[in-house]
């Protein structure tokens, strides 16, 4: 089974690079239904080929060539939010397989306000942005709403210095690779966005990767 698992990894990068080709280089997903092309496959694109076969080439080295683009070169991070599992890879090996907590997918909505917050892990492909060593998390109004608590006024009561553990690494828009407290509840999705990761597994993965190693999520 652990080997079935190790092989997948790299196959499920392909729709991950197709996902992002489609959205970014060429076509909105939203646009995209069950009976339009292209048409993204496990293990391939169908573009809107033209007619014309010489055109039909040309169309598909095109595609071929965005997608060797974005294949990733040295390091990167694989996010799989289904198994809760995180791989550091490189094209041809794992250096390191990881059981972590993705978002739990759970809303939460302020009654006061109307704001909703919705808990998930952002699928598509990401960079390490930042890293962090001893970080303090900046604890947002959400985290007060939920334990029922009034949101403090001095910024000062926001800040908790132990709860991300010793290293975070920003992949973008606040989300966080980060370590746990509640080391127990790894493998499970149970956070609020970020990926907890076991200590021994994040530092050996902190130490590993720099500012700009990508990061994909699927």
């Amino acid at each position: 089974m652990k080997k079935w698992r190790w092989f997948i990894v790299p196959v499920l990068l392909v729709p991950v690079a197709a996902i992002v080709y489609l959205s970014v280089l060429k076509y909105p997903l939203k646009e995209i239904s069950s009976t339009d092309k292209p048409i993204v496959l496990m293990d391939t694109i169908l573009p809107n080929l033209p007619a014309d076969p010489a055109q039909a080439k040309k169309e598909l080295q095109r595609v071929q060539k965005a997608l060797a683009a974005l294949k990733p070169k040295g390091l990167y991070i694989v996010i799989d939010t289904h198994s809760n599992q995180l791989y550091l890879r490189t094209t041809d090996s794992i250096l390191i397989r990881a059981t972590c907590s993705t978002g739990y997918g759970g809303e939460l909505v302020d009654s006061a306000t109307g704001k909703k917050w919705v808990f998930n892990t952002p699928k598509g492909v990401f960079k390490v942005n930042s890293k962090l060593v001893d970080p303090w998390w900046r604890k947002p109004d959400w985290a007060f709403i939920e334990e029922g608590e009034e949101i403090p006024k001095d910024p000062a009561e926001r800040y908790d210095p132990n709860m991300l553990g010793e290293y975070a690494l920003g992949f973008g828009n606040g989300y966080f690779i980060h370590g746990t407290l509640y080391t127990r509840l790894l493998g499970v999705a149970v956070s609020h966005g970020c990926v907890r990761l076991g200590n021994d597994d994040l530092e050996f993965i902190y130490k590993k990767v720099s500012i700009g190693t990508p990061v994909y999520v699927i």
